[in-house]
């Protein structure tokens, strides 16, 4: 038994490993790097297997960074089946639809340029013809119930808490007469988070992947979430800007607007619209509303409340069209705007970034992570300039980072998550991470007491 990294080793981005069992190869995830274009693009094409060869794969969550280059795989040649919980199979119909649009848009783009300077056209990644090849491959599966995956291969997906849908994914292992459970944490959530619930518990784990994305760092406490938000909306209520919120479209903007609601409703913000500027957060919503199987007591009370709606109020406006989003460009503040890309690299953020980044009283609010070399991080680390559709634009604009509303677990509470499992793993591998966060992570384990703890870099392979 074999395993071998190919993405998210030391990195956020691209979520790819390549298991080998009795000869027959599956991964799990197949994600999208994202960051620098050029170097993304080549190591979203090209990729380090061969497609055909592979006959499954199992699907920690929805994301992008783990989902996105499924259409490219089936472009390639793969065949298998794509398992993953009911929820995820529901959200990847949108998202990759989505993911495609954005290829194809993106090519054209990119195309109308090139011929101008008298080169070759790009073709996209892959196209929503290679979307509906893809979608028909789900094997949706049930929380907590195992199935077969292939010979010497049986897994169960327990909830991660991270997105609706996300899961562990516990595998057992057998070739040879040896027997080895291993598990996936995938994104691993956190406690007390709204909507979704808390991360399940698993046992009799011998071989252990986890993500360190927030490795060597703690987050503000979510209680304190409601406290911040308010102060902040409050301010920019007061000066009647534009808050500009990043989001990604499934997980954080539910949990924003199920916020923003209380906040109002309660009196702690003065009214101001609300815009959800991004058609897949819309579907997203739906597909939401789909799934109580993933929801907590208190989201799940609200639900079957027929004077409640945990994912809408009276301030809040859905956006699809295009001309609605531009609009929201001429019209004064206040207001806030939650739009996709989470991390500023496609989508109709970067219109309204592009518009209101150089005005001292836009609030750029930052709610999840920022990967290296993407628009986001650039904000967050404070340049005095930044690139928006090729063009350079000063920031002016205030940013603010709230990490209490990060769907990953922290370093304690990813150390809390570990040193619950019931018996130590023999051999552990820190990806999902950094550089910097991933080794520091992979330090406080070995600390812990964890032997045989790896850092795998990007094409490392081991032996189980």
């Amino acid at each position: 038994m074999r395993i071998t990294f190919w993405g998210a080793a030391r990195t956020v981005t691209g979520s790819r490993h390549l298991l080998e069992v009795q000869g027959r190869s599956l991964l799990l995830d197949c994600g999208l790097v994202q960051g620098r274009r050029a170097e993304a693009e080549a190591s979203n094409r090209h990729l380090p297997f061969e497609p055909d060869e592979i006959e499954a794969v199992l699907l920690s969550h929805a994301h992008i960074d783990h989902s996105g280059n499924l259409p490219n795989l089936v472009r390639q040649g793969f065949r298998g089946r794509i398992y993953a919980t009911r929820a995820t199979a529901g959200l990847c119909d949108p998202m990759l639809r989505d993911s495609a649009h954005i290829q194809e848009r993106d090519v054209e783009f990119v195309n109308k340029r090139r011929a101008r300077k008298h080169k070759p056209a790009k073709e996209p990644l892959y196209t929503l013809a290679d979307v509906e090849r893809t979608l028909p491959c789900f094997a949706p599966q049930r929380y907590g119930e195992t199935f077969s995956v292939m010979p010497g291969v049986a897994a169960t997906f327990y909830d991660a808490g991270h997105i609706l849908g996300s899961a562990i994914t516990v595998l057992d292992l057998e070739e040879g007469g040896r027997r080895l459970r291993l598990a996936f944490t995938g994104d691993l959530g956190r406690a007390h988070l709204p909507i979704i619930r808390d991360p399940e518990t698993v046992t009799g784990i011998e071989v252990l992947i986890t993500e360190s994305t927030y490795g060597d760092r703690r987050h503000e406490e979510t209680e304190a979430i409601p406290e911040i938000m308010a102060r902040l909306l409050t301010r920019a209520h007061e000066r009647r800007a534009k808050v500009i919120v990043p989001s990604f479209a499934v997980g954080r903007t539910q949990e924003i607007v199920y916020v923003l609601k209380d906040l109002f409703a309660s009196g702690r913000v003065p009214p101001m619209p609300v815009y959800v500027d991004s058609p897949l957060a819309v579907n997203v919503t739906t597909v939401f509303r789909q799934h109580p199987e993933c929801f907590d007591e208190e989201t799940l009370a609200l639900l079957h409340d027929e004077q409640t709606d945990p994912f809408g109020f009276k301030l809040m406006h859905y956006v699809r069209e295009t001309e609605e989003s531009k609009a929201l460009n001429a019209r004064p503040g206040p207001m806030v705007i939650i739009s996709a890309s989470g991390m500023c690299e496609a989508g109709r953020i970067l219109h309204h970034l592009r518009n209101n980044i150089e005005n001292p009283d836009t609030l750029v609010l930052i709610v999840g992570f920022q990967a290296e070399h993407t628009l986001g991080r650039k904000l967050v680390e404070g340049w005095p300039e930044v690139r928006i559709f090729g063009e350079l634009h000063p920031l002016r604009a205030e940013v603010a980072v709230l990490d209490a509303f990060s769907a990953h677990a922290d370093r304690d509470e990813l150390l809390a998550w570990v040193s619950g499992l019931a018996d130590r793993p023999r051999q552990t591998f820190v990806v999902h991470g950094e550089e910097q966060q991933a080794l520091h992570f992979g330090e406080h384990l070995r600390s812990a007491g964890l032997e045989r703890v790896h850092v795998p870099k990007t094409g490392q392979s081991y032996v189980l």
